[in-house]
């Protein structure tokens, strides 16, 4: 039994250093003074200085947010909705169709949704003169689109396990349709909502071969800059820019732990 138990933890233990190795290796390196990547030259802040100066990928970042923090919320307000209808609604004619259509952009390539939503662009541009050539809006509007399906999916998710009895009994004590949602049903899924939110916008702001179909002239995401700085070289400054990621993304994913824990301790005293 103890040798199964060690066994267990040496496998866990190189389980995890071989998926966080590599990570641990980048912000180190994020801090060399040499320009050579590979080549540790001592400790020095310098890339991060630089990497502040440069326009392009401050620029880059900037629209990066924006897009994902828009396409986030809107993917959350519309898949909310989608998981909603899918778990709450009964049957309903065309019911599986729809639950097709939420749900096939978690198993279509990216290729393929980048496409068709181009020529979607292109058409609707030729037809009704929106969207005016490509940039911020398209590229947010294909994110909500494939972002929506991973929100609908966790919500569902939530719905199914949710105690229906807490509803019904609001029902017996009057709540009308409306404000059984938002006050009951929103408040216990939203840790479903908030995860989905944060997976959406992690989702969007990672994307690159999506964007790289229906983006514009000016309005390339963060992705897009690295990828083609990326392709002459791993340069210092790319390593300072990828540990500010994942420090952001560290903060956000334990914040939102925080939050969730305790709104589980409040709705569970």
């Amino acid at each position: 039994m103890k040798n199964h138990s060690l066994a267990l933890k040496l496998s866990a233990g190189f389980g995890f250093l071989f998926l966080y190795a590599p990570i641990v290796a980048l912000i180190i390196y994020s801090f060399n003074e040499s320009k050579l990547v590979t080549v540790w030259g001592g400790w020095s802040l310098k890339w991060y200085v630089e990497l502040f100066q440069n326009e392009q990928i401050m620029n880059a970042a900037w629209v990066s947010l924006k897009i994902a923090f828009i396409s986030a919320t809107l993917a959350s307000v519309l898949g909310t909705l989608a998981g909603f209808v899918l778990s709450r609604m009964g049957k309903f004619r065309g019911k599986t169709m729809m639950a097709g259509w939420v749900t096939a952009p978690l198993v279509m390539p990216e290729v393929i949704t980048g496409l068709s939503l181009l020529l979607l662009f292109v058409a609707m541009e030729s037809m009704f003169g929106w969207p005016a050539g490509r940039g911020t809006t398209t590229i947010v509007i294909a994110h909500t689109t494939f972002c929506l399906a991973y929100v609908a999916v966790v919500v569902q998710s939530r719905l199914s396990s949710l105690d229906e009895t807490l509803e019904e009994a609001a029902m017996d004590l009057g709540a009308k349709p409306v404000s059984l949602f938002f006050l009951i049903t929103l408040p216990l899924i939203s840790p479903a909502i908030l995860s989905g939110w944060l997976l959406s916008f992690t989702l969007s702001l990672d994307d690159l071969v999506i964007a790289s179909f229906v983006s514009g002239p000016g309005n390339s995401t963060l992705p897009m800059v690295i990828f083609s700085k990326v392709r002459l070289g791993v340069t210092p400054e790319i390593n300072a820019l990828a540990t500010l990621m994942i420090l952001v993304v560290s903060i956000a994913v334990i914040a939102a732990i925080f939050i969730m824990r305790r709104q589980s301790r409040f709705q569970n005293p």
